[in-house]
């Protein structure tokens, strides 16, 4: 029987509101470094834990030590990024398919005798044949016979850790190629057995020319905006090459910060100005903070790790780096005027004190900046551009009158009070420049005050390209207490 549709009568649609731009992350380290973990097609990879980092660096490698001094920390940091650099020239990589405990049965191998595939190694057709893989015993084996037919092509392993086979070039640099594996022309085909042909392996990996750190710091940048501190794990730097690091981050339109660990003996020098921490106050750089240790050249890692762990989401949650803990990173016992060098040029240490205690001081930049508040500043950049963005995306429209401009202001308001309520801002007098109706002098009772002009003020030029009126704020940072001269009056 036919019926009408309800829906001539009573129509109801369901419209979902678009999902909000989520803030960035300021909590995740980048750790670059040049182990041959990482290709250079992948990149970039992503660690929640310092036993998934041992998973695939092990315990000696120089991101693992970086990884170990960050996750060391307590709190401990949610998220981790390892980076590679083509220190070196590269070789040409064919990563096999991940085989289940079924396909890595070591009787699917020995049942082998004339077995055989093609490869295509540096531009050459490789066709190994008369494979006979019945006399092996294990996994390692099967690839130590795979190699030997490849014979000064290339060599292949089994990945133990990612359960994998790996044919790699012989050669490095942009000629060094390297295809899927096929069938052979005849024989039995191993290709397959081994996950290395089309729909099983990943994508051949060709080999690249050396770069530099500037270069492979350039792309990563544009591979990745998830990273917001960066470590370089290579104990070798070349001045030039962390000053043209340096240089980047300050200049980058994404807000990242740097950090670098000295162990040279210059930076205790109160006479030297030639030294890298020398040169990097002089570059004024308000995005890169340097340590000094003698005992870990990733001590910067530390510092990194108790930053990154501030949740600007909660309530008190901000912090002072000085008086802090570095786990794992041996504290300096300095005589008083190589501390006061290290201050003067800006560099931080983790250091004894006569009362049986150690903490980083100064927890500055290398202009001299409070690393606290270019983090924090940082975050609240970003959290009032999100804000006011899905204010525009998440609505129909935001009009252009002064109710209108008011939501905006108001959108503004909203995250500055979790900029107070965070410990990042409170209140205090305004000492800066006058703001709409905020004066110098006057006292911010708020922690932070915004104002926009009238819509009626604008030009028409402007209202026609529907620009809205430039809301100004005013924010008043907490600051923190370093020091402290107490004055004893005795009477008898």
């Amino acid at each position: 029987m036919q019926t009408l549709a309800v829906s001539d009568v009573v129509n109801v649609q369901i419209v979902m509101s678009p999902k909000a731009a989520a803030t960035r992350d300021f909590g995740a380290l980048l750790v670059l470094g040049s182990s041959p973990v990482i290709d250079v097609t992948e990149r970039i990879r992503p660690y929640s834990s310092l036993d998934s980092v041992v998973s695939d660096f092990g315990t000696t490698a120089p991101e693992y030590l970086a990884a170990n001094l960050f996750f060391s920390q307590s709190p401990q940091p949610a998220i981790m990024y390892a980076g590679r650099w083509a220190k070196t020239a590269t070789s040409a990589l064919l990563k096999g398919a991940v085989l289940s405990a079924t396909q890595q049965a070591i009787a699917n191998f020995t049942a082998v005798t004339a077995g055989g595939m093609q490869i295509t190694i540096d531009g050459t057709l490789k066709n190994l044949a008369a494979i006979d893989l019945s006399g092996v015993t294990n996994l390692n084996g099967v690839a130590s016979i795979i190699t030997t037919k490849l014979a000064s092509a290339g060599t292949c392993v089994w990945n133990a850790t990612l359960n994998r086979f790996e044919v790699t070039s012989a050669t490095t640099g942009t000629t060094s190629t390297i295809s899927y594996a096929v069938a052979p022309a005849s024989g039995v085909d191993v290709s397959a057995l081994l996950g290395l042909v089309t729909g099983q392996a990943s994508a051949p990996v060709n080999g690249v020319l050396a770069e530099s750190l500037l270069s492979a710091v350039t792309d990563l940048a544009d591979v990745s905006n998830g990273w917001y501190g960066l470590l370089v794990a290579d104990p070798s730097l070349n001045p030039d090459d962390v000053l043209a690091v340096a240089a980047f981050i300050e200049g980058s339109g994404q807000s990242r910060i740097f950090g670098y660990t000295t162990q040279s003996s210059l930076a205790l020098d109160p006479t030297s100005t030639t030294d890298i921490v020398s040169k990097l106050k002089g570059g004024n750089y308000k995005r890169t903070f340097t340590q000094f240790s003698s005992s870990s050249p990733y001590a910067a890692a530390s510092i990194f790790g108790r930053a990154f762990t501030v949740n600007f989401q909660g309530n008190n949650t901000t912090i002072t780096l000085k008086f802090k803990q570095e786990p794992g990173v041996t504290a300096e016992s300095l005589a008083s005027s190589q501390a006061k060098a290290l201050k003067a040029k800006n560099c931080n240490v983790f250091v004894n004190y006569d009362n049986d205690t150690a903490i980083i001081q100064e927890g500055v930049m290398c202009n001299g900046y409070f690393f606290d508040e270019v983090h924090g500043l940082d975050w609240l950049q970003n959290d009032l551009q999100t804000a006011v963005w899905n204010l525009f995306y998440t609505n129909g429209k935001v009009s252009q009158t002064n109710p209108g401009i008011n939501r905006i202001v108001t959108t503004l308001d909203s995250r500055a009070e979790q900029g107070v309520t965070n410990g990042l801002l409170a209140p205090g007098q305004w000492n800066g420049p006058n703001v709409g109706a905020l004066s110098t002098g006057q006292y911010l009772t708020k922690g932070y005050y915004t104002y926009a002009p009238s819509v009626d003020t604008q030009s028409q030029a402007d209202r026609e390209a529907r620009k809205s009126p430039p809301p100004q704020m005013a924010v008043k940072l907490a600051g923190a207490v370093h020091f402290a001269d107490v004055i004893v009056n005795v009477n008898r």
